[in-house]
């Protein structure tokens, strides 16, 4: 049966009122919930648009501001990381207190104004503040969309949900390509047109042309979706107990076996997912001799591909694991689709021509697209409404300081400096990823009995 998020009751304050005013009900599972779904989804492919479109138009941002591969390194990671790392833990408060739908309206606007402005910069200075602007501004997506989604969808239906809104970036990083391949050809055209832009070389004019469209998607985001009542996801219900930051930071001590582990292990599954495809195109080209253009578009394929198969695939794992009578059915299948990973990554050096090697990605690819909206769903599951855009923005944080902090660079150290051969990439890759996987097991593993407890204590929190 349906869950139906009940509204606020009647009474209090004027400024209550007009709160309940702007908060909309939510059948759980319901046409209204796949449409905010829908909404999220493309709001998290858009800023994937925007996040990938520097990475597409490295030299041409060479020649014509005169910047080393240095300062454009620094453009591309510190430059957006950073500011990434330090918005995140902001928006996931910001979540949990104001009015979900009015941040992602201002990120949106933020973060398509930011890419516009990157199409502005003359100097190495102006594009790293535009790219900083960027990577702030999109840190509000994943915490929104985490708290919202589990007001929208029941315990059944969470981990389809958030697998789906995790499709975002493959839809992004695919579109990026496609979006900027048709801007570069179409410059000339746009140049001779709009008079106005003949100003703009095309590296700039690309940036311009994808960052403001997204206005017009803030505007439909304001046109057809409400805040939704905050809810329970464990037998429905409306939830709105309120936390301080002090109770915050209470209630994730008193549970840290829990989310050290799990987020932990979000981390070491980022090693992987981060780190491998970093570095697998430069070991087809170094070991097999492989086209960079054929790497390109064989490994793009694969990874668009095969990591939307394991994203859906991973909920109906959970689904059938749940029907057996687990029920810590998400995060098992987080922790059994491990073991797989491992094989994956282990035989990537050893597999038989560039064939081969694609083959064991393929399925590195699959395994670790996996378990993300499993884990997902089972961290909202256990968490208040009021702590969901913070722990989403701990996933979040954690996912890319470790991903980001420790894939590639562990990868092109042991390369360097214990195997002292460009070549041996691939054992590099193996190595670390392996042992990623490894941890990342045991880790997720370990935190089961914790997680069985928590759904415990949040059952008992409902009939209280």
């Amino acid at each position: 049966m349906k869950n139906v998020v009940e509204a606020v009751p009647p009474g209090g304050s004027a400024k209550e009122a007009l709160s309940r005013q702007s908060r909309a009900r939510i059948v759980h599972d319901s046409p209204r919930s796949w449409y905010i779904l829908g909404i999220l989804t493309l709001a998290y492919s858009l800023a994937y648009i925007d996040r990938q479109l520097l990475n597409l138009l490295v030299d041409p941002i060479k020649h014509s501001l005169v910047i080393s591969d240095t300062q454009l390194s620094l453009v591309q990671g510190i430059a957006f990381i950073s500011a990434y790392l330090i918005a995140s833990p902001l928006f996931g408060r910001l979540v949990d207190v104001t009015n979900r739908r009015n941040i992602l309206l201002i990120g949106i606007c933020l973060w398509c104004t930011f890419t516009a402005l990157c199409g502005n910069a003359n100097t190495f200075e102006g594009l790293f503040l535009a790219r900083f602007g960027v990577g702030a501004s999109e840190a509000c997506v994943f915490p929104i969309a985490l708290s919202m989604l589990a007001d929208c969808f029941s315990a059944k239906r969470m981990a389809r949900a958030m697998s789906i809104f995790i499709l975002g970036p493959m839809l992004g990083g695919g579109l990026s390509l496609v979006a900027s391949g048709l801007v570069i050809e179409s410059a000339r055209g746009v140049h001779l047109q709009f008079p106005i832009l003949a100003q703009f070389q095309t590296w700039q004019l690309a940036f311009v042309i994808i960052g403001l469209p997204g206005i017009l998607f803030a505007l439909l985001v304001l046109l057809t979706v409400r805040e939704p009542v905050r809810s329970r996801i464990l037998g429905g219900g409306e939830d709105d107990r309120q936390f301080t930051t002090g109770d915050a930071a209470a209630f994730l001590w008193k549970r840290r076996a829990f989310y050290t582990r799990i987020l932990l292990g979000v981390g070491t599954l980022a090693i992987v997912v981060l780190g491998m495809p970093a570095w697998l195109p430069t070991y087809l080209i170094r070991a097999h001799g492989m086209p960079a253009a054929s790497v390109g578009f064989r490994f793009g394929i694969l990874v668009v591909s095969f990591g939307i198969a394991g994203a859906l695939v991973g909920p109906w794992i959970a689904q059938q694991l749940e029907r057996r009578g687990y029920e810590d059915a998400p995060l098992r299948t987080a922790a059994l689709s491990m073991f797989p990973m491992l094989l994956c990554c282990a035989c990537i050096p050893f597999a038989t021509g560039s064939a081969g090697a694609l083959a064991a990605a393929a399925g590195t690819v699959f395994f670790f697209s996996l378990p993300t909206g499993c884990m997902a769903a089972a961290l909202q599951l256990v968490a208040p409404s009021r702590m969901r855009g913070a722990i989403g923005a701990l996933y979040s944080f954690v996912a890319q300081l470790i991903g980001f902090g420790a894939g590639p660079t562990l990868i092109a150290l042991l390369t360097d400096h214990v195997f002292h051969n460009p070549k041996m990439v691939g054992y590099s890759i193996a190595i670390v990823c392996t042992i990623a996987s490894a941890l990342a097991a045991w880790l997720l593993f370990t935190a089961l009995p914790h997680y069985r407890r928590l759904l415990t204590e949040e059952r008992a929190a409902q009939v209280g």
